[in-house]
């Protein structure tokens, strides 16, 4: 399953705001067996959401869109992705619902608080609305698109309520050595010449080791090639964290 991955915002751009959302989710991806064929950051400019995210709907198994949700100028990822299959907003009730639980809440603190319920819970006409139970905007579920909220902690409640309809076939080993990469390079380009694998080599200076990874779909490929390639260099166990 190749996924890919759309993360919006002006404050991704101008470095305000880390992309953790992006490697939060390219790990749990992979863990699941699926492959992230893409990364994309892309600011809150409604024309270059929807052409992007059409683009990506045609060309990858599943879409998932982070950021841009919520009442603000600059949220102006539902619109977009309405646009990109050419359908209005319409008012979700069940959406509605939680939203308005959740501005009567805010309301016990912030009396004066002015909300549009009505335009918080509107998602594209025909799409599955995804409930934001620690926030308030909810995301939805359009064809093969995923849209999440971009506060971190709102993205993952969402992402695990969808995350079983992401999976694949690819598998992975790890291991590390001390050997310094230039004298790894020859065993890991034959790795790959004699296995159905692809390897990585990911040098740690500060901890003076390398993070060895072998990609595959094969658990007995792998399984071979992580035996070769551990004949050849030596390895350690994996550090603490």
């Amino acid at each position: 399953m190749d996924v890919a991955l759309l993360t919006i915002g002006d404050e991704l751009l101008s470095g305000d705001t880390a992309n953790s959302n992006a490697t939060w989710l390219a790990d749990r991806l992979t863990d699941r067996g699926a492959t992230v064929a893409r990364v994309l950051v892309i600011p809150d400019d409604r024309s270059l959401i929807a052409r992007k995210v059409a683009e990506y709907s045609d060309a990858f198994d599943a879409v998932i869109v982070t950021g841009g949700l919520g009442g603000t100028p600059d949220d102006r990822t539902m619109d977009a992705v309405a646009d990109a299959f050419d359908r209005p907003l319409s008012v979700d009730e069940r959406a509605r619902e939680s939203v308005a639980k959740r501005v009567a809440a805010l309301r016990e603190s912030y009396r004066e608080i002015a909300i549009d319920i009505d335009a918080e819970a509107s998602v594209p006409e025909g799409s599955r609305a995804l409930l934001n139970e620690p926030g308030l905007a909810p995301g939805c579920l359009i064809e093969n698109v995923y849209v999440l909220p971009g506060i971190p902690e709102e993205m993952k409640a969402m992402y695990e309520s969808v995350a079983e309809a992401f999976g694949g076939d690819v598998r992975s080993r790890m291991f590390y050595t001390e050997t310094p990469e230039a004298d790894l390079i020859p065993d890991l380009t034959i790795t790959e010449e004699r296995f159905d694998v692809s390897v990585g080599c990911y040098p740690d200076r500060s901890a003076g080791h390398n993070r060895l990874k072998l990609v595959g779909e094969s658990d007995d490929e792998l399984d071979a090639a992580a035996e070769w390639l551990r004949a050849r260099v030596e390895t350690i166990p994996e550090p603490d964290s």
